[in-house]
């Protein structure tokens, strides 16, 4: 049986620079290399948005888009996308409720990579290994950290993400979407409670069943 060989870069310091895994593929001629990385898995509204970028030329300021203000985000979507190769999918609500978060996870990985304008001879993803990439891979710890087109696609994937929950809370103002984004917060726990769930939420996460079975029960003793 003959086995895949699946070239790795060569060890590679976290401490080394946010370039440093892009340098270390490059020396092996593993060019280009695309990063992986989506925003919105904790949500319990909203779609799941994974983003892949292929980096051209070096961004300065790259880094986690959980660490970056807002205002710093978007000049850094606006310097990636304008320089970089980008691919972006957006997993609605109703099919992470059908397929399972993981899954649509691990398949919208794939996707970006498929939708990018360019054919990557490296994948790095954040956090876990995708099986069924078109190029070897390697998933890397916090990859959004020490790994710039990691870091890229983390700013592309947040920023995509909230500009659409900024949209969906001008037709959905009484759940607080443009300051939550959709995830579990006070303020988000208590318009569930208030209005029950709409349709952009997720049914199959613990905190939107919990209350789609107290509105029922509720709704059964009137």
């Amino acid at each position: 049986m003959t086995v895949a060989f699946r070239p790795r870069p060569s060890v590679v310091r976290r401490d080394s620079g946010l370039y440093a895994y892009e340098r270390a593929l490059a020396r092996r001629g593993l060019t280009p290399i695309a990063g992986v990385d989506e925003a919105g898995r904790g949500a319990c509204a909203g779609p799941l948005v994974v983003a892949s970028v292929v980096l051209r030329r070096q961004i300065d300021g790259l880094g986690d888009s959980k660490l970056l203000s807002a205002a710093v985000r978007e000049r850094l979507y606006a310097q990636i996308t304008r320089t970089a190769q980008v691919g972006v999918v957006v997993i609605p609500p109703g099919e992470i409720d059908a397929k399972g978060l993981h899954k649509c996870n691990v398949s919208g990985m794939r996707r970006a990579v498929a939708a990018l304008p360019c054919d990557p001879e490296y994948i790095l993803t954040d956090g876990f290994p995708v099986p069924g990439l078109p190029a070897p891979s390697l998933a890397v710890w916090k990859g959004d950290q020490v790994a710039a087109c990691v870091a890229a696609a983390s700013i592309v994937a947040k920023v995509t993400r909230d500009r659409l929950m900024v949209a969906l809370h001008e037709s959905h103002p009484q759940y607080g979407f443009a300051d939550h984004k959709g995830y579990v917060t006070a303020q988000h726990r208590l318009a569930l409670e208030t209005h029950g769930p709409c349709s952009h939420h997720r049914f199959s996460f613990v905190t939107v069943a919990r209350e789609m079975g107290e509105n029922e029960m509720g709704a059964g003793v009137a």
